[in-house]
């Protein structure tokens, strides 16, 4: 079901409600707190976007395969756009752009009972009406300025949660096609392009894909070396 209320502090603050139950999504028309990664604040104009959480509940899916979670999410997305005609790609590890501009963003909170995920709050953010943004922020882009039309909001989140659906039933009927489906919509797939480590060196590299336990696969274009990073260990230096 999806319950919408006028503002919150964020959306994933309230989900975690228990209340919520498997399927849910809550949907605001204005968050005052709302998170992005990485410590980020995620920032919309109030009723030209969608900010949500939809709730998952998951039997019996092991902390080691969480990534599963994130792929059925992003590919949804990815699903939603394409439907509009919109071509968009996965910046790992489950944030959406269109060419270098980023239309959606994703902050998934878990729950832990058992080594097993019992609890998903998967937070969402995508930019559907907008055509004017803050303009501190490095790259956006809004549904709307790809093409050049406004969006029925209810219809994109209903048809998101719909396709959500699909794709989350991979994760125990299809793990691997939910993988292969993944790695082909990569950002930056076989693309050489720059990097930067928590050290502050940069380097430019080349994304090979992504291992089930989520770290994504880059070899360095200057020695060949092949890296694998996980989240917060490596980082995309977007060309502005």
């Amino acid at each position: 079901m999806i319950y919408h209320i006028d503002e919150t502090t964020s959306t994933n603050d309230d989900a975690r409600n228990p209340s919520y139950l498997h399927g849910d999504v809550v949907w605001a028309e204005f968050q005052t707190a709302g998170r992005g990664q990485r410590g980020h604040r995620w920032s919309s104009d109030a009723g030209l976007n969608l900010m949500f959480s939809a709730v998952l509940c998951p039997v019996s899916l092991p902390v080691s395969e969480q990534f599963l979670l994130s792929e059925a999410v992003a590919l949804a997305l990815i699903d939603m756009f394409d439907s509009y005609g919109i071509a968009a790609r996965i910046k790992w590890t489950n944030d959406i752009y269109v060419g270098d501009r980023k239309i959606t963003g994703v902050l998934i909170e878990q729950n832990v009972s058992g080594g097993c995920i019992s609890r998903s709050v998967v937070g969402i953010g995508i930019n559907v009406n907008q055509t004017e943004f803050d303009p501190s922020l490095p790259n956006p882009v809004s549904m709307a300025l790809i093409a050049g039309r406004a969006f029925d909001r209810r219809e994109v989140l209903e048809r998101y949660v719909e396709l959500l659906q699909r794709r989350y039933a991979q994760i125990t009927s299809a793990p691997d096609a939910l993988q292969e489906a993944y790695r082909a919509r990569m950002y930056r797939l076989h693309e050489p392009s720059p990097y930067r480590l928590p050290s502050g060196e940069c380097f430019t590299g080349e994304i090979l894909g992504v291992r089930p336990s989520g770290a994504l696969v880059v070899r360095r274009t200057d020695d060949g070396r092949v890296g694998e990073y996980l989240f917060r260990e490596i980082e995309f230096v977007l060309h502005r």
